[in-house]
C-alpha cells in the first residue's frame, strides 16, 4: 500500500514539473481541483446517502441492529457512526463519512434478511475498518492530481485551438495528461484494493471470527445473480463504496477493479484465520 502511495507521488511530481516546463497555467485548475476536492471531502457523504435514497435510522428504528453497531464500534475504537438504511434486493453494505466523528454505515434491507447475524456484524465490522482508516481521505488524496490530469486531458486540446501558437505545447501537455491519468487510476484502483484488504483484515480482527465475513461474502456474491439487471443498474454508481461491486455485465479486469477478486480475499482471509487461531 505505502509502495502505490510512493509511486502515486512521483507520477504526480513528473506531471507537475512537466506542465510547469511546459508553461502551462494550471494555477486556476488547482483551485477549481482543490474545490472539487473539498466539495467531496465533506460532503460525501450526504451525496452518497441521497444517491441511495437512504434513510438514517434513530435510535427507535431498528434497535438491535443500533446494539449491533455500538458494540462493534466499541471494539474498534472509534464513536459510534450513524446508521442508514437503503430500500433494495441488492444485498450489500457502505461506510461513507470524512472521520470517525462524521461517519455513517449504511446497510440495505435485503442484507439483514440475507445474512446471519454473525455474517452481517463481520460485514459491518468491515465497514467500521474503512471509517477508522480514514478511506475516505487517503482516496480523496489519492485522487487529487488524478483529477487535475483528467481535466487537462479533457480540455487541454479546446484551448490550443484558441492559441495555435502554443498548440505544440498543449498537445504535449494534453498527451503527458492522458498517461498520468491512465496510470494514476492503475495505480489509485491497486490502492483501492488493498483498503478492501485492509478492512477485510480489521473485521476479523474486530469480530474474531474471519469465518463469518468469508461465509458473508460468498452469500452476498452469490445472491448478485438473482437480483433483477435493472435494480443493480440503480446503485451502479455507488459500487466502489460496497463491500462487494453489483456490477452488471462483463466482469471488468482485475487490474481496473477497486476491488480484488472474492478468491483472492478469501484466501488472505484463510490466512488471517490462522493468526487469530495462533493468537
Amino acid at each position: 500500500m505505502w509502495l502505490t502511495i510512493l509511486l502515486l507521488g512521483v507520477v504526480y511530481l513528473v506531471f507537475i514539473a512537466v506542465l510547469a516546463a511546459l508553461g502551462v497555467p494550471f494555477v486556476y485548475l488547482i483551485g477549481l481541483v482543490f474545490l472539487m476536492s473539498f466539495l467531496q471531502y465533506f460532503f460525501s457523504d450526504r451525496i452518497v446517502l441521497w444517491s441511495m435514497r437512504a434513510h438514517v435510522l434513530d435510535e427507535s428504528e431498528y434497535p438491535e441492529l443500533h446494539a449491533m453497531v455500538e458494540k462493534l464500534a466499541m471494539e474498534a475504537g472509534i464513536p459510534k457512526p450513524k446508521i442508514a438504511m437503503v430500500r433494495t434486493p441488492v444485498p450489500n453494505a457502505f461506510a461513507t463519512g470524512r472521520s470517525p466523528s462524521n461517519a455513517v454505515v449504511a446497510v440495505t434491507d435485503s442484507i439483514t434478511r440475507l445474512l446471519t447475524p454473525k455474517e452481517l456484524e463481520a460485514v459491518i465490522a468491515h465497514e467500521l475498518a474503512h471509517v477508522k482508516n480514514r478511506d475516505v481521505l487517503t482516496m480523496t488524496i489519492a485522487s487529487f492530481v488524478s483529477m487535475i490530469a483528467f481535466m487537462v486531458m479533457r480540455y487541454a486540446l479546446f484551448f490550443s485551438y484558441g492559441n495555435r501558437r502554443d498548440s505544440g505545447g498543449i498537445l504535449i501537455a494534453w498527451i503527458v495528461s492522458v498517461i498520468v491519468w491512465l496510470v494514476s487510476m492503475i495505480l489509485i484502483n491497486a490502492l483501492s484494493r488493498y483498503r478492501e484488504y485492509a478492512a477485510d483484515r480489521g473485521s476479523a480482527y474486530i469480530t474474531k471470527n474471519p469465518r463469518a465475513l468469508i461465509t458473508a461474502l460468498y452469500k452476498i456474491s452469490g445472491r448478485m445473480d438473482y437480483v433483477p439487471p435493472e435494480k443493480r443498474r440503480e446503485i451502479e454508481g455507488a459500487n466502489a463504496f460496497f463491500i462487494i461491486p453489483s456490477l452488471s455485465g462483463d466482469t471488468l479486469m482485475e487490474l481496473f477493479s477497486t476491488h480484488p477478486p472474492l478468491e483472492k480475499r478469501v484466501a488472505a482471509l484463510e490466512e488471517i484465520e490462522k493468526e487469530v487461531r495462533w493468537a
